[in-house]
């Protein structure tokens, strides 16, 4: 395996840790395991790194600049370069099964073969200048915000949405010329012009002959992803033609890491200013138990001074007492230890079993020993136990069609974590294909998910998510059945 190559300059150093990030990222989802995934990202950024140091040699010696990727996609075309030599190598055990199977397939070839037959996206990125593909990029599939993406272009904040604007246009304008370039039957030419012109409305309806056809031809519905510039598809568009496989997984990484960059997705308890709900929920409680535990003593000393069985015998009501022998309510205190009282009261002891609740109390009285050991809490659970899990999850479908769907797992600890693996269930046979921010196994309708390489460490009151696509017939029922570390996780 190479070692990383080294930063010719400063401003290189800050480019190699601005990519080593997503490089690692797509490689952790071309691999079966973390150790894999950093020795192909180790291979695959050296790979990367000496192609287009080789492609700016040229361009300065030729004095014109070829067409080329940006670099943060050439590094990740270097993954799946690198993935396909080892397929071929005797290696592949190491790589995702998934990845495999579509390495060995007619989609992997379109990325090697002719020029004018690639996907539109991968083309259209190539075909614009270095810097409006950079734009593009960071914009749109690594979902840096604006101000972020004109910092590290050097770009005006203030005009850098124009610019972008401008960029998606010519970007479409790309794609629509590569469109006709391609090989492509009489059919499909015949839709082009129809294609160019629902696609540029912003209402975004298509005919219905159109429609159909879409469903139908790859190329087509490859191009009017590219050229439909409203509605928000066009990331999906350039992450899918440009990588390939495991486009849409990696997309949704980049948003989650985008998040965390930028604090949305960090624990709260990591944040300074408003105070932390979470921590609240958890000092309310750490004081109910301090609150609880004076009931308590306060319970053991109203019972050691009660009188015993010798009064009761005599029949002599003491002081502070009726001539049933019950305890008179005398003060606001000895009302809260009756009432605190009171539940167990229901509860035959096992000491002086009875069938009359009216004779519960007065048993309960007469017997010093059982009063002594009911008050001091042995035989009922902590305060505070049943109403406190040690972790909360939440599962959302995020996307959904005929055979298949997309979901995301939310996960809150209230302790923190060196390590975790998440597990449930499913009801109607759902089957996970691929996973982002996790290691996963199936057996059967439960799945264990394991943290990446990146991700294991998770602070106390913080949360960790993954997400997934699935294969589902007839119903789709919620996943249940949740747990961290094996502890039981309650619904958020």
């Amino acid at each position: 395996m190479p070692d990383l190559p080294t930063p010719q300059d400063a401003a290189e150093a800050a480019l190699f840790s601005e990519c080593w990030d997503a490089v690692l990222s797509y490689a952790d989802l071309c691999t079966a395991g973390s150790t894999a995934a950093t020795e192909l990202a180790t291979e695959a950024f050296a790979l990367g790194m000496r192609e287009a140091r080789d492609a700016e040699a040229a361009v300065r010696g030729a004095g014109r600049r070829p067409a080329r990727l940006p670099r943060i996609p050439l590094l990740l075309t270097a993954v799946r370069t690198t993935a396909a030599e080892w397929e071929t190598q005797g290696l592949g055990h190491r790589l995702d099964p998934d990845l495999r199977l579509w390495l060995n397939s007619d989609k992997a070839a379109r990325y090697t073969g002719p020029p004018l037959q690639r996907p539109i996206a991968l083309r259209g990125l190539r075909d614009l200048q270095a810097a409006d593909a950079e734009l593009l990029w960071l914009a749109e599939v690594e979902a840096l915000p604006l101000p972020v993406v004109a910092r590290r272009l050097g770009l005006d904040p203030a005009t850098v949405g124009e610019e972008l604007a401008q960029v998606r246009g010519l970007f479409r304008d790309r794609s629509h010329r590569n469109h006709l370039d391609m090989p492509m039957d009489a059919q499909c030419r015949s839709y082009a012009r129809l294609l160019d012109a629902v696609t540029r409305s912003t209402s975004g309806e298509a005919p219905a002959d159109l429609s159909r056809h879409l469903a139908r031809c790859q190329q087509c519905a490859e191009a009017a992803a590219c050229l439909r510039l409203q509605g928000g598809g066009l990331p999906a568009a350039l992450a899918g033609g440009v990588i390939g496989w495991g486009g849409l997984a990696y997309l949704e990484r980049r948003r989650r890491a985008a998040e965390v960059r930028l604090g949305a997705g960090r624990p709260l308890a990591l944040e300074s200013g408003p105070p932390n709900p979470a921590a609240h929920k958890a000092k309310v409680a750490r004081n109910g138990l301090l609150v609880a535990a004076v009931l308590v003593s306060l319970l053991a000393l109203a019972v050691s001074m009660m009188p015993g069985d010798d009064m009761k015998k005599n029949g002599a009501a003491g002081p502070g007492t009726t001539a049933e022998g019950q305890p008179v309510v005398a003060n606001p205190t000895s009302s809260a230890a009756a009432t605190s009282r009171a539940p167990r009261s229901t509860q035959p002891s096992s000491a002086t079993p009875t069938g009359n609740p009216s004779e519960s109390t007065e048993a309960t009285n007469s017997d010093p020993e059982p009063q002594g050991t009911s008050s001091a809490g042995a035989e009922e659970p902590e305060p505070g136990e049943s109403a406190a899990p040690a972790c909360r999850y939440k599962y959302s479908l995020v996307n959904q069609w005929p055979d298949g769907f997309q979901a995301e797992v939310t996960v809150t600890t209230v302790e923190a974590l060196d390590d975790w693996r998440v597990t449930w269930s499913f009801k109607d046979g759902q089957k996970v294909t691929q996973m982002w921010d996790a290691n996963f196994t199936q057996s059967g309708s439960k799945v264990t998910a394991t943290a990446a390489a990146y991700n294991k460490a998770v602070a106390a009151d913080g949360s960790l998510s993954l997400g997934f696509l699935a294969s589902w017939q007839g119903k789709n029922a919620p996943a249940y059945d949740f747990s961290l570390n094996g502890q039981e996780c309650a619904k958020s």
